[in-house]
């Protein structure tokens, strides 16, 4: 009754509870960590032109090109928790029959966090690290203290292009209004469940919603048509106009 491979048993349903348990409150326990995400997001430069996006595309169609510039600090997403992050830039405009709104993702990206990118090796505890590099002028150090990471979740960028390009079932994205640039992110764990964006208002705990993270409105600029030759270019480079933003349910 007592023999070994019983109390291996036990010993493994005991570890296995214990392990679960600490797991539960591990991901409970991020719910008492405050979390006050702010970002700023504006429009750049927009163009509209027509060709082939991609280059298994069948035919040529409208396609837009937007240039942003995004400051945004999540650093207070990042917990003992939090594995890494996944923040991405849509933009929101009308349908081809406006009786709708289409969205499409044009940037997004990946941050780790700091135990995600220096992973924990154990190794490295029964091996010694190489000795410095002798210098061969007295005066100078022989090797320059290593910069210290960056905290996870600060965004800066500044006129970045976009890394995917807007289409539409249509092929028309010309002289579209009320288009809009919003950011997202999604957060995901070591364990417990992921969460997603909370927009302006929205709060669920100590967890605050995203303070900005939408851009001013927008209209896409038309197509010019510039006959060179015996060639048509079509083209736009124009400065977006303004809009009024309306209420998207």
């Amino acid at each position: 009754m007592h023999s070994t491979l019983v109390r291996a048993q036990n010993v493994f349903g005991f570890f296995t509870t214990v392990a679960f348990c600490t797991a539960i409150l591990t991901a409970l326990s991020v719910l008492l960590t405050a979390q006050e995400p702010s970002a700023k997001i504006e429009l750049r430069n927009v163009q509209v032109v027509k060709g082939r996006p991609h280059y298994y595309s069948p035919k040529k169609e409208e396609y837009a090109h937007i240039k942003f510039d995004l400051d945004a600090d999540f650093t207070s997403l990042f917990n003992w928790n939090t594995k890494q992050l996944f923040v991405w830039v849509v933009a929101t405009y009308p349908s081809s029959d406006a009786s709708s709104l289409s969205q499409a993702v044009i940037w997004d990206t990946i941050i780790n966090s700091h135990s995600q990118t220096h992973p924990f090796n154990p190794l490295q505890l029964f091996t010694k690290p190489p000795p410095p590099k002798k210098s061969s002028k007295a005066n100078k150090p022989s090797a320059k203290k290593p910069k210290a990471d960056p905290e996870p979740g600060m965004i800066h960028l500044k006129n970045t292009k976009p890394k995917y390009q807007i289409t539409d079932v249509s092929g028309i994205l010309s002289e579209r209004t009320n288009v809009t640039l919003e950011i997202g992110w999604n957060v995901q764990p070591w364990v417990g469940a992921l969460t997603w964006t909370l927009g302006k208002g929205q709060a669920l705990g100590r967890w605050k919603g995203v303070d900005g993270g939408k851009s001013k409105a927008f209209d896409m600029p038309p197509l010019k048509k510039k006959s060179v030759g015996s060639e048509t270019v079509v083209s736009s480079e124009e400065t977006p106009q303004a809009a009024e933003a309306s209420a998207v349910i």
